[in-house]
This record gives C-alpha cells, structure tokens and sequence, in this order.
C-alpha cells in the first residue's frame, strides 16, 4: 500500500500540529532535572498540549495509560511515566505525539539529568546525528532504504547499533500509517517515498548489539522495551513532508 500524498492545505494543519508537538516537547524538557519523576513531566507535556489546543495521541491509543512516552537509559522506547525519579547522570527520551484538527505531529529527544557521563553524551548526541543523517538522505525519489542505509552506517561508524524491530512511519491523518521506515537497509530498496506524504524518522541505536527485551503495558497491546543488558540507548525523532526535492523539518523548534 503507498504511503498517503496530502493536499497543501492538509500540509500547513500538519504544520501546525507538528509545531504544536515541538513546542511541547521542548517546553516540558526544560523540567527535566534530578529529582522530578517522569509522572510529573508526563503532565507537564499534556498540560501544554491542552493550552495550545491540542490533545494527547498516545493516551489510550491501543490502550497505552499515559500522555508521553519517558524512556530513561537502558528503556529503549514506549517507557511508561511513572513515580520513578530522575537522578543525576540519568538520560531520558520524551516522545510527543499531539493531536490536533484530526492530524498527529510525532517528535522526541534525548535529554540529560543534571551532569551525564561521557558515555552518556556521546550516545545522545550520536543518535541526533543518525537521526539527520537518515533525513539528509531523503533525496529526489527517495526510498526508505535509502535513510536506514544512510543511519546504519552511521551508527556503526560510531561503534553503535540500531534497533531493527521498530522504527519510523508514516503520519498525518492517522497516528501510524505506511510505509515503516527502518534504521537500517539497502540503497533504492524499501518504499518509495512520495513528494506530500510525511514520516517520522526516528532512529533508536543502543551501546551494544546483545538485543531488547520486551515488557507488556497491564491493558494495554503496546508493550515498552529494554536493552537485554541495560546498556544505554538513545533516541530522537523529527516528522518530516516529503517533497520534490528531499524533505523538510516540521517538528523543528
């Protein structure tokens, strides 16, 4: 099935939505500190949302019980907020997803608690570049190939690994739509990405290759996942539009 093409009006509602995510993704990282609980950043994000006229996407979708995804070192993606507390050294992804005028906009980043160990830093920083690196090669007549081709090396280059199992996707009238976009792959290879449709590009690379493991939501069918050997890993994610000639940033902010 192709991925869905929208109409320049539809794009600038998803360009508003998609702005709304951003804004509330960075308005609630600013809190992120020691000692807050990612239950507590869980309602600032959704508090935002609210104000600007938006909704949360992820609660209830499938069941899952919260506003945001929170994903605190070795938590891969989907972390559940909950009464855990931050501490010093910790990282943590926050993934928003808001819902506006019947359009998602899908964004998250990898921020620090406090000081982080070297370790720490080159991870998160390495995964915002795989993250760019895999929307840099959306080029003219673009596959999704073409982008995990173009993160995978990157990561290995940097002595990381990608996840497989989950990746990006399509968005715009509905929360998860084709094609799946992979952090891995061959040149020319996958779906063909058309000018109007819109992905997320979101790469998850952790420290070491010894794979996930993956923990059920209570009520829910969306489960949350971890390192097997709770090694770091770090994600970002932006929704970009396809056009003619590559594409362009609407989570920016």
């Amino acid at each position: 099935m192709p991925m869905p093409v929208y109409s320049p009006d539809e794009i600038r509602t998803m360009e508003h939505v998609c702005q709304l995510a951003a804004q509330a993704l960075y308005h609630t990282g600013k809190f992120v500190r020691p000692g807050i609980t990612t239950d507590e950043l869980d309602v600032i994000a959704n508090d935002f949302m609210l104000s600007k006229g938006a909704k949360s996407a992820c609660i209830g979708y499938h069941g899952y019980p919260k506003y945001t995804c929170t994903s605190v070192n070795e938590v891969i993606c989907h972390g559940v907020p909950d009464g855990t507390i931050l501490k010093e050294g910790d990282i943590i992804n926050i993934d928003v997803t808001a819902l506006k005028d019947g359009f998602f906009g899908d964004t998250s980043a990898t921020f620090y608690v406090g000081q982080v160990s070297d370790e720490a830093r080159r991870i998160t920083e390495a995964a915002k570049e795989a993250m760019m690196v895999g929307i840099n090669a959306i080029g003219k007549d673009a596959t999704t190939g073409d982008i995990g081709f173009a993160i995978n090396k990157y990561a290995t280059k940097m002595g990381y690994h990608v996840v497989r199992e989950i990746g990006g996707h399509g968005i715009g009238r509905k929360f998860h739509d084709e094609p799946f976009v992979p952090s891995f792959g061959k040149k020319g290879r996958g779906d063909r990405l058309r000018p109007g449709g819109m992905i997320t590009v979101e790469p998850m690379i952790n420290q070491t290759a010894t794979g996930m493991i993956d923990h059920e939501i209570p009520g829910s069918t969306v489960q949350w996942y971890t390192t097997a050997d709770k090694c770091l890993s770090a994600q970002f994610e932006h929704t970009v539009l396809i056009t003619e000639e590559g594409a362009r940033i609407l989570t920016g902010y």
